[in-house]
């Protein structure tokens, strides 16, 4: 073994999580190391948000095309070449990996990037091939993958996940999707819309079942028009490969619904039904780190049961997602390094990026009720009062405001561009608003954002409403000194 320079930081794992530590850590300045064993930038660049996202806009495209006359333009069936849309995929990853998620941009930091398989041998000390890398510091940003349920016959058939699908050449004539997630609901909407006939089995009784149930039954209704076959309840019981003369193996999900016995045939199975940490290898248990189903067991400050060992993003098991692995990654070192406690935040937004976009913030109707009684308001405006929205074409949506005595505790928008607009009522619900208080602020017109601030305005209006009596005890006053 050869023992390396010490270091401040080592940080394992170079993806979502593990760029924004390294480069956060190497401004202070600090000694900064990572250590990645495959390319860096990780599960968001090479098989998640950034294909997943590129091919949506892709799948956009051709949708909107074929309903173009919704618009007054000529409308007609697009042509879709699927193997240009995966190639595509590759050049938009590629562009990002030579620029952004470059290592050489990284190392131009001054951080030194490791190449190999990591492994924690004592609380300061991570193992990579023959060298030691000695550290102040270690922060676990190993990510996750995707889990398969235990179903007879699936590993024999085999199947697709997020980490197979885009190293595809071009999409699979059908599809079958095991899982009613956001991964699952997402893809399977673009497969659709690229012509691809797409069947998604859920076992649970609904899809996205964190999402506010409200939206999601508008969601559920507009991906069905759009050709999205989608069954829930569903108990699959195995899986097999038929073989036909003329078209080939196909691949036959057999299960239950409702009761009945069912079948259903794709060329291919996507299994989209949860994710579980990338612990294994690193060496956690016997160095004492504490790790559960869900990843490896934090505190609010991102520690792990070692005091010099830190974890963030999927392998931490909070959520799982890009911008929370960002943001839990950058407080571990505010904690590692500066006085004080580097505390993260409960209050992630996120967005199931289907068109049109469900994005969500804090807590459900159906959560307040539980947690606050008879002091839940829930405030809607369907996005069919939206001028935009109808000047857009796409009117279909609503946004929800869900308050607790009089202030905001969630809100959850079905709208294009949720994603972007869901940012405001974020802020809203960490300060504590009223939703009143969002009517001072004047929304550019015509915007959906105008939609957030009529909410508010409807809120305003209702308070000044009880100081009606006042209001018409001034006119009487007014009268009397004139006379």
């Amino acid at each position: 073994m050869v023992r390396a320079q010490r270091y401040d930081l080592v940080v394992v794992g170079m993806g979502s999580g593990g760029m924004v530590a390294a480069e956060f850590a190497a401004s202070l300045p600090l000694r900064v190391a990572v250590v990645e064993r495959d390319r860096v930038g990780g599960e968001c660049l090479w098989t998640g948000c950034v294909p997943s996202k590129t091919l949506l806009a892709s799948a956009k495209v051709a949708h909107t095309v074929r309903h173009a006359d919704r618009w007054g333009v000529g409308a007609g069936e697009s042509s879709v070449d699927t193997a240009a849309v995966w190639a595509r995929i590759r050049a938009v990853q590629d562009e990002i990996a030579a620029t952004d998620d470059s290592p050489r941009r990284f190392e131009a930091l001054g951080i030194e990037v490791v190449r190999g398989e990591a492994a924690l041998r004592d609380p300061h000390t991570v193992a990579v091939g023959d060298r030691l890398l000695s550290t102040r510091f270690i922060l676990v940003c190993t990510g996750s993958q995707p889990s398969a349920p235990p179903i007879a016959g699936l590993a024999e058939t085999g199947f697709l996940t997020n980490e197979t699908v885009f190293a595809l050449e071009r999409a699979p004539s059908s599809l079958l999707m095991i899982g009613g997630g956001p991964i699952a609901i997402e893809l399977a909407q673009a497969m659709v819309r690229l012509g691809v006939a797409t069947t998604v089995l859920e076992k649970l009784p609904g899809i996205l079942a964190r999402e506010e149930p409200e939206l999601v039954a508008v969601l559920r209704r507009l991906l069905g028009e759009e050709g999205v076959a989608l069954h829930t309840g569903v108990d699959i019981e195995r899986v097999t490969v038929e073989r036909g003369a003329v078209e080939g193996a196909t691949k036959v999900v057999h299960g239950v619904e409702a009761g009945v016995p069912r079948r259903w045939g794709a060329e291919e199975i996507l299994v989209a039904a949860g994710r579980s940490p990338n612990v294994s290898g690193l060496g956690l248990d016997a160095l004492g780190v504490e790790t559960t189903s869900r990843g490896v067991v934090v505190d609010d400050r991102m520690r792990t049961t070692v005091a010099s060992v830190y974890a963030a993003g999927d392998v931490a098991g909070r959520y799982l997602f890009t911008h929370s692995a960002g943001h839990e990654a950058v407080r571990a070192v505010r904690d590692m390094f500066f006085p004080g406690r580097g505390t993260v935040s409960d209050l992630v937004p996120w967005c199931t990026f289907t068109d049109p976009e469900l994005a969500h913030v804090g807590i459900t109707a159906d959560e307040a009720g539980q947690r606050h009684g008879d002091a839940v308001e829930v405030h809607r405006l369907a996005l069919s009062h939206s001028d935009r929205a109808r000047a857009d074409g796409h009117a279909e949506g609503c946004i929800m405001v869900v308050t607790a005595r009089g202030t905001i505790v969630g809100a959850h928008i079905l709208a294009p561009a949720a994603g972007e607009l869901i940012h405001e009522l974020a802020l809203a619900v960490r300060e504590g608003l009223a939703l009143s208080g969002l009517a001072s602020l004047i929304h550019v017109y015509p915007t959906l954002a105008t939609s957030v601030g009529q909410l508010g305005a409807e809120a305003a209006f209702a308070g000044a409403g009880r100081w009606a009596s006042l209001v018409r005890a001034g006119r009487i006053w007014d009268r009397l000194r004139r006379h």
